[in-house]
């Protein structure tokens, strides 16, 4: 029987993460490379190298696209949970892999959307990385933001005007995600 952290570790495509780094699953390749380093040192080259991975990983993901990207959180808080956002104007997915927090997993998850698990010393936040439509008006795009800010915003208000950036990060690693439900308003 399948575990619920296995069930959830298969839900998602994970770009790079430094949560739950383990030394005994690097320790041999570590120790091939590194053979008078101290168990200290290991620990430190381990992350350092995982580190360095991030960098590739902005590189692969140097994917230009046409809107800015909105960062959605659920702020873990000592004080409780909030929601927040902040705008990626770039819009480049290669921006969104930036931590701010102690420890960050990427993934894309079975939906398709670029999510990260971010911890810290208060709890954990949780993103959902979304691209703006082309079509989406300011209003539209500003009336989202408040929803938002006030904790109103729900599923069906960010897929108005928001999609999703799985597809763009699934054509780098060659991933295979479930195709986007197309609604009746977009084939018009």
């Amino acid at each position: 029987m399948m575990s619920s952290k296995q069930n959830k570790m298969e839900d998602r495509h994970i770009i790079w993460s430094d949560i739950n780094l383990d030394l005994d699953d690097w320790r041999e390749d570590l120790q091939a490379d590194y053979p008078d380093l101290s168990e200290d040192e290991l620990y430190q080259t381990m992350c350092e190298i995982n580190g360095n991975y991030l960098d590739d990983q902005r590189a692969n993901l140097n994917v230009q696209l046409s809107q800015p990207i909105i960062v959605i959180g659920d702020i873990g808080r000592w004080n409780g949970r909030a929601m927040g956002y902040k705008m990626i104007e770039s819009g480049n997915i290669r921006d969104c892999l930036y931590p701010d927090t102690d420890m960050t997993e990427w993934y894309v998850d079975k939906y398709g959307d670029l999510r990260a698990d971010a911890v810290h010393h208060d709890g954990t936040n949780h993103y959902l990385y979304r691209v703006f439509k082309d079509n989406a008006s300011p209003e539209q795009i500003e009336r989202l933001q408040d929803k938002i800010y006030f904790g109103k915003a729900t599923r069906a208000d960010i897929t108005r005007v928001t999609k999703r950036l799985g597809d763009d990060i699934a054509r780098v690693y060659g991933w295979n995600i479930p195709k986007q439900r197309i609604s009746k308003e977009q084939v018009r």
